[in-house]
């Protein structure tokens, strides 16, 4: 439904899951803000709507943190049907000893009791609350619900993405054991064990993408029997993984420095992620900390032979510099520039004081 503008207001119960419907809808392309005063609504709805072809979806939420502001939804609400501004209301809630107990394992106090029980908190925010209630387009009972069933929920009532936008986002990187493992890596696949294309002369300084080097790391049958269990793997656990709610799935592929074979098996397993209909990035993190004179980008399109270098991808000019003569200036040659440096600058001295 791209080009409807969809405004969702999620009020209820503190503790009740409004953090959590907040994270899920932003996942599915909302907008959200958390904690609006309601007299800001209609201008933050207006605004919205003349923005509606970069801002189509959003989300506000509105609860008892705003103090006395909160007594003015109900103005809000009348503005927005002036105006008319479409909207749904969504109530979180759950039950008493549900929330006293999400409280007390999180150690906060209730917005309306800071100094007193949580029960009587409790008791006033469902008595400010019950004027929204006849309001309400859903109501959500988060008392036996877990985040991947809210998630699910959420997904089947509120999800206006195309379909090939739905779903996990797989990003596959390749690395370097010798720069260290991404932080943010869900899963770590080790190829060390792999025929190590360094040792062959012709193929050392050329990538894992430029096809020689590709099809002699393929070429041996322990490549294969890898390739196999690997791709295996994510065919069981992608599914089950966004079965679960999970929205982002970091894979990372290691080898010593991060320039042959990660980055080959991280290929063949973007590829293979594609094929199976997900959403798939790919990054070489330290494939350029090598010393690199040949790389073959298959995703690069070559544009026409010109004498100015603006036009040429990142990968592409930092693999002209490697080629070049300044080689030297580019990481990874395990060339102490500094000692370059200084004995250039004792060269200078020395030519001074002559």
């Amino acid at each position: 439904m791209e080009g409807t503008f969809r405004l969702l207001i999620v009020t209820g119960m503190s503790g009740a899951g409004k953090t959590q419907v907040m994270q899920a809808l932003e996942d599915m392309g909302f907008f959200c803000v958390d904690n609006l005063p309601p007299v800001l609504i209609p201008k933050f709805s207006n605004l919205c709507r003349q923005a509606s072809d970069r801002i189509n979806q959003v989300a506000l939420v509105v609860d008892i943190r705003g103090g006395q502001f909160f007594e003015s939804l109900s103005d809000a609400l009348a503005s927005l049907k002036e105006m008319q501004v479409p909207y749904e209301i969504v109530f979180m809630d759950a039950t008493d000893e549900t929330l006293i107990r999400r409280y007390k394992e999180s150690r906060r106090s209730h917005p309306l009791a800071p100094d007193g029980r949580i029960t009587v908190g409790l008791k006033k925010e469902r008595k400010i609350l019950d004027s929204i209630r006849p309001f309400v387009d859903y109501i959500i009972d988060t008392t036996n619900m877990k985040t991947s069933q809210l998630k699910a929920y959420l997904r089947q009532k509120f999800s206006q993405l195309e379909e090939k936008k739905q779903g996990i986002a797989v990003s596959v990187v390749s690395f370097g054991f010798k720069y260290g493992i991404p932080l943010d890596a869900d899963m770590v696949w080790d190829v060390r064990f792999l025929p190590n294309p360094y040792y062959n002369p012709e193929f050392r300084h050329k990538t894992g993408r430029v096809p020689q080097v590709n099809e002699y790391i393929n070429s041996f049958e322990v490549t294969e029997q890898f390739l196999s269990t690997m791709f295996s793997t994510m065919d069981f656990l992608l599914p089950n993984y966004e079965k679960e709610g999970k929205s982002q799935f970091v894979v990372a592929v290691g080898c010593t420095g991060g320039m042959h074979r990660s980055v080959a098996m991280a290929e063949a397993l973007y590829n293979h992620v594609q094929t199976l209909g997900y959403r798939a990035t790919i990054e070489h993190r330290d494939m350029f900390k090598n010393n690199v004179e040949e790389d073959c980008n298959p995703r690069e399109v070559t544009a026409p032979k010109s004498n100015n270098s603006a036009g040429l991808s990142l990968d592409r000019r930092i693999q002209m510099i490697h080629m070049s003569g300044f080689r030297w200036l580019t990481p990874g040659l395990k060339l102490k520039r500094w000692l370059v440096v200084f004995g250039l600058g004792m060269l200078l001295v020395i030519i001074g004081v002559a």
